[in-house]
């Protein structure tokens, strides 16, 4: 199902002049209206009558994290307070909170494309769908909850967390659809066999999953565990929130839909900051096209990732690929530059594990280490007949040390790196209560 099929479907070379168009707009918009953005146009020689689209938005360079904590709480707002009709903001917890704001246009907006979004994941009018992302100023709730009431749906704002009240409602109310962070998905695939629930004891079809990375292994796990087809939802506050990008039900694992009538995508490599080829990964930089209490140019998302083009998809606009990691994230270990993302993506391939893992580096004198901890899988537990697990009992075991190797060496192989690798039991290592999942652990001091 298509929402929006006339601008889902508009040729590209129309959608080009769309995006040409709605851009020039927004350029005189900031130009008028935002300080920073017209110092930023000014050093560029470049002005609302001059621009010329999108050929000359490399020029401006980049809007990053930090403009917005310089400009705290609303410098970078282009209308006055009193025509905000929501905030929204980060949590802050490394330094003051990114507030970004919304008008009634704004809102409207949002709807729309994240209605298309839960279309595309397979969501049809008359649906129910329990929303398990976080209600406040996070942008996740909110933000699929009006998306879900402009499809037709009916919304059960359940909020993050308090597990046995979701699994509970599931079973009662009987949804079709879940919304979730993927590591509070994994969470709830996993208590249900725990408490004697088949994944037939629930009536979800549909998981539409975001907020984080996530990989092949962890779809796996959760529509296995649930039951579902499970698709990915891609957004971020600074831009709008969720429903930037869309994963297809039907053409999982080719990427996601970029809704490129409102947001204008780049890739440019993470060192020089200069645009890269399609197909070619590099850092996500985002324009806003129709914002209007926060409009947007060349925002430094910095996730890794792809674009490219599906001609014989059922939309026209440009596809996402998986998110690899994060520009921020990436951790530097002996000369190596290297994703904790890349450990998911490799454990989908190897018998044995589980999608759970962590990522220690630490240091001792000069040297950089890396302990990856693994979870086993409970039914390799199971045969080896073991309730728990220590290193010494992975020391007695053939098949543990065999996983343990086997994995070390495909990280090696992969990656390029000496890691140590540890195995965990089941349920041993950090999980979601409903929000975001840290897998990292930098304990190295500067």
């Amino acid at each position: 199902m298509l929402f929006n099929p006339a601008l889902e479907r508009l040729p590209l070379a129309r959608l080009r002049a769309l995006q040409n168009e709605r851009l020039r707009a927004q350029v005189a918009y900031v130009q008028a209206r935002v300080p920073f953005y017209r110092r930023r146009l000014a050093a560029a020689g470049l002005g609302a009558a001059t621009f010329r689209g999108l050929e000359d938005l490399p020029k401006l360079g980049f809007t990053r994290k930090a403009d917005f904590r310089d400009h705290y709480p609303f410098g970078l707002f282009a209308v006055p307070e009193a025509e905000v009709a929501r905030l929204h903001c980060s949590s802050g917890t490394t330094g003051k909170a990114t507030v970004v704001g919304y008008t009634a246009g704004d809102l409207e907006v949002f709807a729309e494309v994240v209605a298309r979004s839960l279309a595309a994941a397979g969501c049809r009018p008359g649906m129910k769908l329990q929303n398990a992302y976080g209600y406040g100023l996070f942008t996740g709730g909110l933000g699929i909850h009006y998306g879900a009431e402009k499809l037709g749906l009916t919304v059960i704002p359940v909020s993050g967390g308090s597990t046995d009240r979701q699994l509970q409602l599931l079973q009662d109310f009987r949804p079709e659809i879940l919304c979730a962070t993927p590591s509070y998905a994994q969470v709830l695939a996993e208590e249900m066999p725990r408490r004697g629930l088949a994944p037939g004891a629930v009536n979800l079809r549909y998981a539409v999953l975001g907020a984080e990375p996530w990989s092949e292994a962890v779809r796996g796990q959760v529509q296995d565990g649930l039951g579902v087809r499970a698709t990915n939802i891609y957004g971020l506050s600074e831009i709008l929130g969720p429903g930037i990008a869309q994963e297809d039900v039907d053409e999982r694992g080719t990427g996601s839909y970029l809704w490129e009538d409102h947001f204008y995508p780049e890739i440019v490599d993470r060192d020089t900051g200069e645009p890269l080829p399609y197909g070619q990964p590099g850092v996500l930089v985002l324009s806003t096209l129709t914002k209007q209490a926060l409009p947007i140019l060349r925002y430094w998302t910095g996730d890794i990732t792809s674009l490219s083009y599906d001609h014989s998809a059922k939309r026209t606009h440009v596809k996402m690929g998986p998110i690899r990691g994060r520009a921020d994230d990436m951790l530097i270990i002996r000369g190596v530059n290297f994703f904790p993302t890349q450990v998911e993506d490799l454990l989908g391939g190897l018998p044995g594990t589980s999608p759970s893992y962590q990522v220690v580096a630490t240091r001792r004198g000069p040297l950089d280490e890396v302990e990856v901890r693994v979870e086993v899988a409970a039914a390799l537990l199971r045969g080896l007949g073991l309730a728990a697990l220590t290193d010494e009992l992975v020391q007695q075991h053939d098949a543990l040390q065999r996983l343990q190797g086997a994995l070390a060496q495909k990280i090696k192989d992969n990656i390029g790196l000496s890691v140590r690798v540890s195995l965990r039991a089941p349920g041993q290592l950090p999980r979601s209560e409903g929000g975001k999942l840290s897998r990292v652990q930098d304990l190295r001091t500067p």
